[in-house]
């Protein structure tokens, strides 16, 4: 593996983060790199611009990059979609909490509803999963991410927490 094909290994893991090893749920192996991207993810949105045109600026871009880096790293360990590649969650979670305030109970609903719905895989962005490359590995989490963002401004309108 190359040294382009290193970073993008190291930047798809999320620096690494999903390589943090966490417990067996309900006797299933579950890794839990898709939930520390995600954590990573929404602390890492408290980071981007508060005004629209700028926050979209910068997910546009960063989504544009994820779908060549997942793709590259994608190549590099040798699968599609490894469950290590966790770039995919952060920008999807930046998508779920876009437009939200910044605040812990938007934060934290964004959060679960991404979790959720990129579990659940839910058509038509299940459909997406198959695109070839890293722009499967991204778009299905994009798709996920817009709809847990929908969900997430109905709930918190309809009980008055914004």
């Amino acid at each position: 593996m190359g040294p382009v094909d290193r970073l993008c290994v190291v930047l798809a893991t999320g620096l690494g983060i999903s390589y943090i090893a966490l417990p067996a749920v309900a006797g299933r192996k579950w890794t839990g790199s898709g939930f520390m991207g995600s954590v990573e993810g929404i602390l890492l949105w408290l980071l981007l611009p508060a005004a629209p045109g700028p926050y979209w600026g910068v997910v546009v871009a960063a989504s544009l990059a994820a779908f060549w880096i997942c793709g590259r790293a994608d190549r590099a360990l040798g699968t599609h979609d490894n469950p290590r590649i966790v770039l995919d969650e952060v920008v999807g979670v930046w998508v779920a909490a876009a437009g939200l305030p910044r605040e812990a109970r938007p934060a934290l609903l964004a959060f679960v509803l991404f979790r959720i719905f990129d579990a659940v895989k839910l058509p038509p962005y299940r459909w997406l999963e198959r695109l070839p490359g890293g722009l499967g590995v991204v778009a299905d989490d994009l798709g996920a991410g817009a709809v847990a963002g929908l969900a997430a401004r109905l709930i918190l309108r309809r009980w008055g927490w914004v």
